[in-house]
């Protein structure tokens, strides 16, 4: 399987307790990178609901835009310039929310990132 993506345990506690109004929502503003998304063999692991980290995070940024997709989906953009993670076989991202955790978690296959391109890294939160 080339793509996996979860929603955490964290992120549906936090759903859960905002719409019994014991808390508000906190709003999606970065996105995780990570080498930690494939084993030694360059297979993609499956994240965990119960994940609070990547398996190797190596990058957080703030996200570019989102994009409206449905009722139940919204679609998160985040681009790496030419001079971030050069080098880098970037495997997993995550979305994370302004409190810092982990709301949806992406393995892949390893992208690797040369120092003369940007990369534009997109991941679904979808309901």
């Amino acid at each position: 399987m080339a793509t996996k993506a979860i929603t955490t345990t964290i992120a549906k506690k936090k759903m859960l307790l905002a719409r019994a109004g014991q808390q508000e929502l906190p709003q999606i503003t970065k996105m995780a990178f990570g080498i930690g998304g494939v084993n030694v063999a360059g297979e993609v692991l499956e994240p965990s609901e119960g994940q609070q980290e990547l398996g190797e995070e190596v990058y957080r940024k703030d996200i570019d835009k989102f994009e409206i997709i449905s009722d139940t989906q919204i679609k998160y953009y985040c681009t790496l310039d030419e001079n971030e993670l050069v080098d880098k076989d970037i495997s997993e991202i995550a979305l994370v929310d302004a409190d810092g955790d982990l709301v949806t978690i992406k393995n892949f296959k390893a992208k690797g990132k040369d120092s003369d391109f940007e990369m534009t890294f997109k991941i679904n939160d979808t309901m």
